[in-house]
């Protein structure tokens, strides 16, 4: 027996302009986060989990039984963590429907695949966004023939998902992203911060100019950005844990994921890309 419920995000092209497809439908996923993943007791939970347990947490119905109060029980990792939409790709397509529990031989190779899949549609979402930047134009072509080469390996069999090269991949199209960032960034007046895979871990960065910057892997945690200017910043990669982005501009920020925004801190003030939303444990100012 399936649990499968019709919804435009499942096996919708990874073209669509909303990305419905590269977003997290938890309603049409077996709970895979909270069993194929390992965590460790932590500031980020409270208890430890290997891979391919499910969490005492999870409900038979594939649910969260303390969704709405995972910060205050201790499991604030859980409300940062995004599968872009990977969770319902492999639920519902790669598996068409079976769940682990009703089928559990699908188990070992769909905890397998479950990390590759995430993988693969988060290149989805930066090429996604990368075609959507006029001043990646020179590239687009490039960009057009590695999204749907990404996009049929995420239709693959489960065997098939299994073999493929990440490392390999990321680096092929991190060649891509690279370039549109240049060209996104080149638009930008002036000489642009270089910050590539700083320790930038408590800056003082309150108010600063860092538009058209290149803070690539960039370390920013617990870092003050209160009111900085970050658009057309390169934010991919950029660890934001606990960094302070109250009345922070990110409009226009290039590849920022919402797993980064729900690591860090911010409130109504925070302005944020139309793509991408306001995280519900921030101040609301109301």
């Amino acid at each position: 027996m399936s649990r499968k419920r019709e919804t435009p995000a499942v096996g919708t092209p990874a073209t669509a302009p909303d990305r419905l497809a590269l977003r997290a439908d938890c309603a049409n996923c077996f709970g895979l986060c909270c069993v194929a993943l390992p965590f460790a007791a932590s500031a980020d939970f409270a208890v430890d989990k290997p891979a391919g347990r499910p969490c005492t947490n999870l409900q038979a119905d594939f649910r969260c039984g303390i969704h709405a109060h995972l910060r205050e029980r201790g499991f604030s990792g859980c409300t940062v963590f995004d599968c872009f939409g990977a969770g319902q790709k492999v639920s519902q397509v790669t598996f068409g429907g079976r769940d682990w529990r009703q089928a559990p031989d699908t188990a070992p190779r769909m905890f397998e695949v479950f990390p590759v899949m995430r993988a693969l549609h988060e290149l989805l979402w930066y090429v996604t966004e990368a075609l959507a930047l006029p001043p990646a134009r020179p590239v687009h072509a490039d960009l057009r023939r590695a999204l749907e080469d990404i996009d049929a390996l995420t239709r693959g069999s489960a065997e098939a998902l299994a073999g493929v090269d990440v490392a390999a991949l990321r680096q092929e199209v991190n060649a891509l992203l690279l370039r549109t960032s240049e060209l996104v960034r080149a638009r930008v007046p002036g000489r642009k911060k270089n910050h590539r895979g700083a320790d930038l871990i408590g800056a003082r960065l309150k108010g600063a100019d860092l538009r058209g910057a290149n803070l690539r892997g960039a370390r920013l945690i617990a870092a003050d950005l209160t009111g900085a200017d970050l658009r057309t910043a390169d934010l991919i990669g950029v660890d934001f844990r606990d960094a302070e982005l109250t009345g922070a501009d990110l409009t226009g920020a290039v590849f920022l994921t919402q797993a980064q925004l729900n690591a860090a801190k911010g409130d109504a003030t925070t302005r944020l890309p139309r793509t991408l939303s306001r995280p519900a444990h921030w101040p609301s100012g109301e």
